[in-house]
């Protein structure tokens, strides 16, 4: 065995889960980033995975692994700077290791995020969120679910895992109703609940009838849904909604726009970008600026407190160059 697979071994249980006692899913991104690129180097080199050397793993390999995620598996570029930066913490953990490829290790580490253009955020309209909210079909189970899954979605502003994640006894409906779940970087947060979203959840919890550990939102078989299938029902409610609003047509309806859609209806409450940032779970208030680019009615009423300057239309002529030495007599 190469030195690449003990390395790569200890990785994962020292540095990840021992040191930096990383979560579950940071160590799976992780870990489906290196299975990704040991598949490359195979069709690359032909080479088993545990055949290969850590001078194997050089700048030129890295770099033509983050061509192909973008050319052959159309991943974005955000994508690929995920990776890389699974990639740049493996190989400063490698350093420490193998100081014998100390040059190929910093080459690798050279190797720069990709700039992307950042687009504004997309979200619902009050009217589009009223239709998504009514496309679940509420005689049935499943309608009763989604209908409530949606719902939650909408006014916690939760994060699809965070969503999925949650079990029946998360939800506290007695005095000061909120949701309780552990967010991204393991922080723990509780998001408060609207008088309409109380009522839409004690009914679901009644009909529910889960122990405090079982899942908020089973599937049939009473496990927890997965991201893809909240992703897939979103998308279902939103093609079945857009019959009733046709401006949902235009849009890509993600678990995640309707995150941001809660963050612009908090916006257009005037609540302010520090207490967004705690309802929504970001550590970094410039994570929320991002709802203030995207709008449009705080952009207007700063052109309402302007004035127009006083010029004239027109286009600009000079004097005639004699009438004005006449003028300056």
């Amino acid at each position: 065995m190469s030195a690449l697979a003990p390395t790569l071994q200890a990785f994962f249980t020292e540095r990840l889960a021992t040191e930096r006692n990383a979560s579950g899913r940071t160590v799976a991104a992780y870990r489906d980033t290196f299975r990704l690129l040991l598949g490359f180097m195979v069709e690359r080199t032909s080479t088993a995975p545990s055949k290969l050397e850590l001078g194997d793993l050089d700048a030129p390999a890295i770099g033509a692994f983050l061509v192909h995620l973008e050319v052959d598996r159309h991943n974005s570029a955000r994508t690929r700077n995920a990776r890389l930066a699974a990639i740049h913490s493996f190989f400063r953990y490698a350093a420490l290791k193998h100081p014998e490829h100390a040059a190929a290790i910093g080459r690798v580490l050279a190797i720069p995020n990709k700039r992307f253009d950042r687009a504004l955020v997309s979200f619902l309209t009050r009217d589009e969120v009223e239709a998504l909210l009514t496309a679940p079909d509420r005689s049935t189970w499943i309608g009763r679910r989604d209908h409530a899954l949606l719902s939650v979605a909408v006014h916690t502003g939760l994060r699809v895992s965070e969503l999925t994640g949650l079990t029946c006894g998360d939800i506290q409906l007695d005095t000061g109703p909120h949701v309780r779940c552990l967010g991204k970087g393991r922080r723990e947060r509780c998001t408060p609940l609207t008088v309409e979203g109380v009522a839409i959840l004690r009914s679901w919890l009644a009909e529910r009838a889960g122990s405090p550990t079982d899942a908020l939102f089973p599937s049939r078989r009473g496990t927890p849904l997965s991201v893809d299938s909240v992703q897939v029902l979103v998308t279902k409610y939103a093609a079945a909604a857009a019959r009733r609003c046709p401006s949902l047509a235009a849009k890509n309806v993600t678990p995640h726009v309707l995150r941001h859609s809660c963050a612009m209806f908090l916006r257009a409450a005037n609540v302010d970008l520090a207490t967004i940032a705690l309802w929504l779970g970001h550590s970094n208030l410039a994570s929320v600026m991002q709802y203030m680019h995207a709008d449009l009615a705080i952009k207007e009423r700063a052109l309402a407190r302007t004035a127009p300057p006083s010029v004239p239309p027109g286009r600009y002529r000079p004097p005639d160059a004699l009438l004005a030495w006449l003028d300056g007599l």
